[in-house]
């Protein structure tokens, strides 16, 4: 085999081993429990899909960096919290033009929300569904992105900071 094929062929076998990690039995939240994540039909693909569409830029741990792609670990529900976050989310470049379909797309961030910061979904929270997420991606953010998440996170601020 050559080496280019050893390569491809070792992280394929790595990543089926994440995919088959991510619901043996600790959940996706990292609870310890084998919670589902609602919205979610299927969490090791939910999993892969976030390995092959997010991780390159957001990290495997959905740490990032400001140079790539924002954190996502400890923030990224707290979107939810403010108006426009929730259509934020759906509309940044990476989520909108991703190469999945409307419920795959649905699914890969409900599950993203519950994997990287289950700790601030809002309670009562409605899951993305493929007619929201193909009613929004319809509206990517480009070269806005940034200033809506800036303003966004400015907002989140506030109400921090008013609690």
């Amino acid at each position: 085999m050559k080496p280019a094929g050893r390569l491809l062929a070792a992280w394929l076998l790595a990543a089926a081993g994440s995919v088959a990690g991510a619901n043996s039995g600790t959940g996706s939240t990292g609870s310890g429990t084998a919670a589902p994540v609602p919205g979610v039909s299927n969490e090791p693909l939910a999993h892969q899909h976030y390995m092959l569409q997010c991780q390159g830029c957001h990290r495997p741990d959905g740490t990032g960096t400001m140079a790539t792609a924002p954190p996502m670990t400890g923030i990224v529900a707290r979107f939810l919290e403010v108006p426009g976050g929730r259509e934020y989310l759906a509309r940044v470049p990476g989520v909108a033009t991703a190469a999945l379909t409307d419920a795959q797309l649905a699914e890969l961030l409900n599950w993203t929300l519950y994997r990287f910061d289950a700790a601030h979904v809002p309670a009562g929270f409605k899951p993305y569904t493929a007619t929201e997420m193909g009613t929004l991606r319809r509206h990517p953010l480009r070269t806005e992105a940034k200033a809506v998440r800036s303003a966004l996170m400015t907002e989140l601020d506030r109400r921090q900071a008013a609690r």
